[in-house]
């Protein structure tokens, strides 16, 4: 399929919608504490998002007959993505949190995602944030025009798999931009030299999923939870990044003046 390029206009929406998403995202990472619910973290969500006068993306998402049931996917220790908020789900002291935001804005769609500690966590599940957020760095900085998609895959597993962890393979990013998904299949995982050429214009959500024991993973009866499958924790950042003769620009930076003027009690 062919990958879409975007025009200036395309991108300057782009822009917005990604700073959006951003924004939410920074916001909800202040918020995590231990007592807190997913729950409270996932309506702290709809509501900025609303705010910010964007849609989440999430929302009534369709996945074979069923329709995810919230505007953002929070997922818990060994839930990889599209955990679903709830009440039920408080947050403890060692936990760690995954926080998925993506919104829709004027047409465009805005991606990102990172994992953070709550209160204090094992030496271990520190070094598997660092060497996940590392990989995506890593990730991004392959994603440079004339490369192919299998340098910025390649870049990715060899600095997860070196520190001793492992790359979720049933699960890949994507291109992003006026669909959630769109052209090409990143995964985290790949050989150099492999895939579609990366060219100017290209907006790509590049998003490292990385398990503390093996790759595999399995389904919840929800239909939407994926966890791993031996039960270890597993962490998520991702970046919506825009190609560029210059190099990669990361879109999804966060509008602090929107966080300073924004609060919610919880």
């Amino acid at each position: 399929m062919t990958i879409p390029i975007k025009s200036k206009d395309g991108i300057l929406r782009m822009r917005e919608a990604c700073a959006i998403a951003a924004t939410v995202l920074e916001h909800l990472k202040t918020m995590v504490r231990p007592g807190i619910t997913t729950q409270d973290l996932e309506e702290a969500g709809r509501d900025y998002i609303a705010r910010l006068g964007a849609k989440s993306a999430c929302f009534g998402y369709q996945h074979g007959s069923r329709r995810y049931p919230a505007h953002t996917c929070i997922s818990v220790n060994e839930e990889v993505v599209h955990g679903i908020p709830s009440f039920r789900r408080i947050l403890r002291d060692g936990d760690i949190v995954s926080l998925d935001v993506v919104v829709w804005h004027q047409g465009y769609v805005g991606d990102n995602a990172c994992t953070v500690p709550v209160g204090q966590i094992t030496a271990a599940n520190e070094k598997l944030l660092l060497v996940t957020r590392e990989a995506l760095d890593r990730g991004i900085k392959q994603a440079l025009v004339g490369n192919r998609i299998g340098d910025v895959s390649a870049a990715i597993q060899q600095h997860v798999e070196s520190n001793g962890f492992s790359v979720v393979r049933d699960m890949v990013g994507h291109g992003v931009g006026s669909s959630m998904h769109e052209p090409p299949e990143i995964p985290n995982f790949g050989r150099r030299g492999s895939g579609d050429k990366i060219k100017p214009g290209m907006t790509l959500a590049i998003e490292p999923m990385v398990n503390f024991g093996g790759y595999r993973t399995k389904t919840l009866s929800d239909g939407w939870t994926v966890v791993t499958a031996d039960g270890t924790a597993s962490a998520h950042f991702e970046h919506t990044v825009l190609t560029t003769e210059e190099g990669p620009e990361v879109l999804t930076k966060p509008r602090c003046s929107d966080i300073a003027s924004y609060h919610i009690s919880a």
